[in-house]
């Protein structure tokens, strides 16, 4: 009988990675179902939006809205690390800025904005996912000459 290393972390799967990757793939591809194959029925998303329903179908809203706003949003990963069950991903999105977002009027420039997020993972789907946007950054890009 082989003895239990306590204490040794696993590293995240190869079908965990896939997931993450899938969520967003989800945003390229233009296909917010795909959140209903990779996060389970009650995942989180932190924090809501305002009038967000709080599953996947909040989200899905959230980029059907984003995707006619900015048509060609990409969302680009920069790394993806952590733990099995447990990611955190550095990533950035990027449009053209061509339509009036909250409150911020269009500057029709390429913008790039910062997002972390840290998703929680459960059997290859995601359960919870905390996320911090720069959209303060977008506001500074408008105002670049």
């Amino acid at each position: 009988m082989e003895k239990e290393d306590k204490g040794v972390v696993k590293a995240l799967s190869k079908q965990e990675i896939d997931t993450i990757e899938r969520f967003y793939a989800a945003w390229e591809l233009k296909k917010p179902e795909v959140l209903d194959e990779i996060c389970m029925p009650d995942w989180k998303d932190i924090p809501l939006a305002p009038h967000q329903e709080d599953n996947p179908k909040g989200l899905q809203a959230i980029m059907k809205f984003l995707f006619e706003l900015c048509p060609d949003i990409e969302i680009v990963i920069h790394e993806i690390f952590g733990s099995h069950e447990r990611a955190a991903v550095r990533a950035s999105m990027q449009f053209t800025h061509v339509k009036e977002i909250m409150g911020i009027p269009p500057t029709n420039k390429k913008v790039t904005i910062a997002l972390h997020e840290f998703h929680y993972l459960k059997n290859g789907k995601l359960t919870h996912t905390w996320h911090l946007e720069d959209w303060f950054g977008l506001l500074m890009q408008g105002k670049e000459e």
